[in-house]
């Protein structure tokens, strides 16, 4: 039997990284979730086995375009075995007018709860003795950065809701785990780091540099590794981890 996973910010970065990895066992069926069309049209022609593969394009906030989107993509053969909660917004958000706070709040928290609950029946009713749900929250649920009050405190929430939904799902078998990561190489890690150099008058080689200084490893991390992990973490090769935050972020946190 096919297994399905669901995948949301998979036009991109971490997203698109595991949809490919995923996508190479020939018996995944994938759902590939994300703001624009053409982005995951995309990811879906790097993915093996494509046409086993689904895109819908919607705004994970909105439950009933998530009621669409499983209606046109799941049918009663449908073993829904994980759900990678990866969608999100980045940037500095400030104080007034403009102030950008609602929006990251609501895409990169309330987005994922919204994800999860919608997909709840499906993994409730998935014939694997596990199932999982992966939720992406980052380095900065464990520390704090100016100008990015919005973001450290989504992704913290993220914590809070991971071991959540861990204790209430625990009965179900259903395993929920976060992830933790720090610098990878996105183009939302990428748009972060000209900011800073686009503020302090630097080259963007001057200000990657900088920040990789902060990183006890010196380095920044590829999709890729972040892909193996959430693979990892849906292969069932492990059953005792529910409730965590795993941090992958070259040393960047040491708890």
């Amino acid at each position: 039997m096919k297994r399905t996973y669901v995948i949301t910010g998979a036009g991109s970065g971490m997203g698109r990284a595991t949809a490919i990895e995923l996508a190479a066992d020939p018996n995944n069926h994938l759902l590939l979730v994300g703001r624009t069309l053409r982005s995951l049209e995309e990811t879906l022609n790097l993915c093996a086995h494509s046409s086993q593969h689904h895109t819908a394009a919607l705004d994970v906030r909105e439950a009933k375009a998530w009621q669409t989107a499983i209606s046109e993509s799941f049918d009663a053969s449908t073993n829904l075995c994980g759900v990678f909660a990866n969608a999100g917004v980045g940037g500095e958000n400030h104080y007034g007018p403009d102030d950008q706070w609602s929006e990251i709040i609501s895409i990169n928290l309330t987005g994922t709860y919204t994800t999860i609950m919608e997909l709840l029946p499906w993994l409730q009713k998935s014939q694997d003795t596990f199932k999982h749900i992966v939720i992406t929250s980052s380095c900065l649920a464990r520390f704090g950065v100016p100008n990015y009050t919005a973001y450290c405190t989504a992704k913290t929430g993220l914590l809070g809701l991971t071991r959540s939904m861990a204790l209430q799902f625990a009965a179900d078998r259903i395993l929920v785990n976060a992830i933790c990561p720090g610098w990878v190489e996105t183009e939302m890690a990428k748009a972060s780091i000209q900011r800073l150099a686009d503020r302090t008058g630097q080259l963007y080689e001057q200000a990657f540099g900088e920040q990789m200084g902060y990183v006890p490893l010196q380095r920044i991390s590829q999709p890729a590794e972040i892909a193996r992990m959430v693979k990892f973490l849906f292969s069932n090769e492990q059953t005792s981890m529910t409730g965590q935050g795993i941090d992958i972020n070259n040393g960047s946190v040491m708890l």
